[in-house]
Protein backbone atom coordinates (compact mmCIF):
# COMPACT_ATOMS: atom_id res chain seq x y z
CA UNK A 1 0.00 0.00 0.00
CA UNK A 2 1.04 3.27 -0.90
CA UNK A 3 0.63 6.16 1.31
CA UNK A 4 0.87 10.29 1.20
CA UNK A 5 2.19 11.59 4.19
CA UNK A 6 1.13 15.23 4.02
CA UNK A 7 2.87 17.92 6.24
CA UNK A 8 0.39 21.09 7.17
CA UNK A 9 1.79 24.11 6.97
CA UNK A 10 2.30 26.95 9.68
CA UNK A 11 3.07 30.65 9.99
CA UNK A 12 6.95 30.06 9.65
CA UNK A 13 6.99 27.62 6.83
CA UNK A 14 4.03 30.31 5.06
CA UNK A 15 6.64 33.34 5.42
CA UNK A 16 9.57 31.18 3.90
CA UNK A 17 11.44 30.56 7.69
CA UNK A 18 13.41 27.62 6.42
CA UNK A 19 14.42 24.62 9.20
CA UNK A 20 17.21 25.04 11.58
CA UNK A 21 20.30 23.32 11.12
CA UNK A 22 19.58 20.72 13.41
CA UNK A 23 15.77 19.97 12.18
CA UNK A 24 17.36 19.67 8.94
CA UNK A 25 20.55 16.92 10.47
CA UNK A 26 17.04 15.30 13.00
CA UNK A 27 15.14 14.84 9.09
CA UNK A 28 18.06 13.59 6.97
CA UNK A 29 18.59 11.46 9.72
CA UNK A 30 14.86 9.83 9.59
CA UNK A 31 14.75 9.91 6.34
CA UNK A 32 18.01 7.60 6.11
CA UNK A 33 16.08 5.55 8.00
CA UNK A 34 12.53 5.22 5.82
CA UNK A 35 14.52 4.66 2.95
CA UNK A 36 16.73 1.64 4.57
CA UNK A 37 13.75 0.24 5.21
CA UNK A 38 12.18 0.55 1.61
CA UNK A 39 9.45 2.35 3.21
CA UNK A 40 10.23 6.38 1.40
CA UNK A 41 9.44 6.38 -2.54
CA UNK A 42 9.75 10.29 -2.36
CA UNK A 43 9.56 13.28 -0.48
CA UNK A 44 9.89 16.53 -1.11
CA UNK A 45 9.45 20.51 0.61
CA UNK A 46 7.50 23.04 -0.72
CA UNK A 47 7.60 26.37 -0.90
CA UNK A 48 5.74 28.74 0.45
CA UNK A 49 1.73 29.78 -0.93
CA UNK A 50 3.17 33.30 -1.85
CA UNK A 51 4.98 31.29 -4.70
CA UNK A 52 2.01 29.60 -5.74
CA UNK A 53 -0.88 29.46 -8.13
CA UNK A 54 -4.68 28.13 -7.52
CA UNK A 55 -6.64 27.43 -10.87
CA UNK A 56 -9.93 27.28 -10.52
CA UNK A 57 -12.33 24.98 -13.11
CA UNK A 58 -16.31 25.65 -14.03
CA UNK A 59 -16.97 24.15 -17.31
CA UNK A 60 -14.97 25.97 -19.97
CA UNK A 61 -13.73 28.50 -17.92
CA UNK A 62 -10.34 28.60 -15.73
CA UNK A 63 -9.53 31.17 -13.35
CA UNK A 64 -5.85 31.83 -11.88
CA UNK A 65 -5.55 33.10 -8.30
CA UNK A 66 -1.90 34.00 -7.43
CA UNK A 67 -1.27 32.67 -3.85
CA UNK A 68 -0.66 33.72 -1.14
CA UNK A 69 -3.31 31.47 0.14
CA UNK A 70 -4.92 32.84 4.02
CA UNK A 71 -5.83 29.20 5.07
CA UNK A 72 -2.63 27.92 6.81
CA UNK A 73 -4.64 25.13 8.37
CA UNK A 74 -5.18 23.83 4.58
CA UNK A 75 -2.39 24.15 2.94
CA UNK A 76 0.65 21.69 2.64
CA UNK A 77 4.56 22.42 3.13
CA UNK A 78 5.65 19.14 2.54
CA UNK A 79 5.63 15.13 1.76
CA UNK A 80 6.53 12.06 1.77
CA UNK A 81 5.53 9.00 -0.49
CA UNK A 82 5.50 5.74 1.29
CA UNK A 83 5.26 2.12 0.58
CA UNK A 84 4.38 0.38 3.81
CA UNK A 85 1.87 -2.82 4.73
CA UNK A 86 -0.92 -0.74 5.98
CA UNK A 87 -2.17 2.53 7.77
CA UNK A 88 -1.28 1.31 10.93
CA UNK A 89 2.75 0.90 9.60
CA UNK A 90 2.59 4.46 8.22
CA UNK A 91 1.40 5.65 11.78
CA UNK A 92 3.79 3.94 13.11
CA UNK A 93 6.30 5.42 11.13
CA UNK A 94 5.05 8.78 11.55
CA UNK A 95 5.48 8.95 15.04
CA UNK A 96 9.23 8.24 14.84
CA UNK A 97 9.19 11.91 12.87
CA UNK A 98 11.20 14.99 14.39
CA UNK A 99 8.55 17.21 14.68
CA UNK A 100 7.71 19.21 17.86
CA UNK A 101 4.61 20.92 16.40
CA UNK A 102 2.27 20.87 13.67
CA UNK A 103 0.04 18.43 12.21
CA UNK A 104 0.71 15.91 9.18
CA UNK A 105 -2.50 13.48 7.44
CA UNK A 106 -1.47 10.27 6.13
CA UNK A 107 -3.87 9.34 3.11
CA UNK A 108 -3.69 6.19 1.10
CA UNK A 109 -3.16 6.43 -2.67
CA UNK A 110 -5.01 4.99 -5.08
CA UNK A 111 -3.89 1.81 -6.94
CA UNK A 112 -5.54 0.34 -10.24
CA UNK A 113 -7.69 -2.33 -8.80
CA UNK A 114 -9.87 0.13 -6.56
CA UNK A 115 -10.95 1.45 -9.71
CA UNK A 116 -12.86 -1.32 -10.77
CA UNK A 117 -14.51 -2.00 -14.28
CA UNK A 118 -14.37 1.25 -15.66
CA UNK A 119 -10.82 1.14 -15.37
CA UNK A 120 -10.73 -1.11 -18.95
CA UNK A 121 -7.63 -2.88 -20.13
CA UNK A 122 -7.22 -0.50 -22.68
CA UNK A 123 -6.81 2.33 -19.60
CA UNK A 124 -4.82 0.41 -17.46
CA UNK A 125 -2.20 -0.27 -20.44
CA UNK A 126 -1.95 3.34 -20.94
CA UNK A 127 -1.25 4.20 -17.19
CA UNK A 128 1.57 1.33 -17.27
CA UNK A 129 2.85 3.04 -20.07
CA UNK A 130 2.86 6.68 -18.84
CA UNK A 131 4.65 5.32 -14.92
CA UNK A 132 7.04 3.92 -17.22
CA UNK A 133 7.53 6.64 -19.36
CA UNK A 134 7.90 8.76 -16.21
CA UNK A 135 10.74 6.05 -14.50
CA UNK A 136 12.87 6.47 -17.91
CA UNK A 137 13.06 10.10 -17.49
CA UNK A 138 14.77 9.89 -14.02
Amino acid sequence: MRFMVIVKADKDSEAGVLPSHDLLAEMGKFNEELVKAGVMLAGEGLQASSKGARVKFSGNKRTVTDGPFTETKELVAGFWLWQVRSKEEAIEWLKRAPFREGEVEIRQVFEAEDFGPEFTPELREQEERLRKQVAAKK
